[in-house]
């Protein structure tokens, strides 16, 4: 029986000394585990920091390259609005040559070879499109409507037999395909300022309502600048009408034929310098 109890005791005591390793084992265990998570955290840490770092550096490179890539389109658009100055003076932006050069692909090659210079290039492509515009160009009589370029100036010369009756100041209805497109192309551009001139040849006249050329001048200018304001919504803030009687005829007045030229209503359009390159465009 006392050899039984020994052998109880020394197995209990045995089995404590053996748990005790494993406890100890696993408290090691435990702290390394610990240490490696420790470890694992700073770890994952600093890859986060660095991975911040990178990303700071990638959206720096990618502003930069927006960067460029605006200065690209800058360069692109200051090269389009680059101003030319050429040996005559002329003025002219790449765009805008660009459009020139649209145009007289349509002119006339023989117009086209009397232009010299570049001034008279872009005149002769403000002409087209404005006479394209009034269907000027295809007019068999060249004489009842001209289109003329002085500078930066456009001149629409209208004969009085396609405004008014003979020795009146009062639009004939034959006026309003003219006057319509006329409005057209004056509401295209609101910037552009239109002064109506009345022409008249030598011949004087006076009856009841008008004193003499210069009243005729004066009334054919104004009852155009009623009629583009009232009927075709032109703004009379743009508008100006004016006579100048028979003091600048085109020709002299010593045949029928001649003084028909010379009754006329000249329509001055003086658009600022961009609208006038812009009625260079081909449409």
């Amino acid at each position: 029986m006392k050899k039984i109890s020994i052998l109880l005791v020394t197995t209990i005591l045995l089995s404590a000394c053996v748990s005790k390793k494993k406890y100890v084992a696993l408290e090691q265990e435990n702290g390394e585990i610990k240490s490696q998570l420790t470890k694992t955290r700073v770890e994952k840490e600093d890859l986060e920091n660095k991975f911040a770092q990178i990303q700071a550096r990638v959206d720096d490179y990618n502003s930069k390259i927006n960067a460029l890539n605006e200065d690209v389109e800058g360069l692109k658009i200051d090269n389009d609005i680059k101003l030319d100055v050429n040996a005559d003076g002329t003025v002219i932006s790449n765009e805008s040559k660009r459009k020139m050069l649209a145009t007289l692909e349509n002119v006339d090659p023989a117009k086209l070879a009397e232009a010299k210079t570049l001034k008279d290039s872009m005149n002769l492509a403000v002409q087209y499109n404005l006479a394209k515009s009034m269907d000027t160009n295809n007019l068999n009589e060249d004489e009842d409507i001209a289109v003329n370029i002085n500078e930066t100036v456009v001149m629409i010369s209208i004969s009085d037999k396609m405004l008014f009756n003979s020795g009146s100041y009062r639009i004939s209805s034959k006026a309003n395909t003219i006057l319509q497109k006329l409005a057209d192309v004056i509401n295209s551009e609101e910037s552009i300022d239109v002064m109506v001139e009345g022409h008249t040849d030598s011949r004087t006249i006076s009856t009841e309502k008008i004193a003499d050329n210069w009243d005729l001048s004066v009334l054919r200018a104004t009852s155009v600048v009623r009629q583009l304001q009232n009927k075709y919504n032109v703004n009379p803030e743009q508008l100006i009408a004016s006579g100048r009687s028979s003091y600048q005829p085109l020709v002299d007045n010593d045949t029928r034929e001649n003084r028909s030229k010379n009754r006329r209503t000249r329509i001055i359009l003086m658009p600022n310098i961009d609208k006038f390159f812009a009625l260079m465009e081909a449409k």
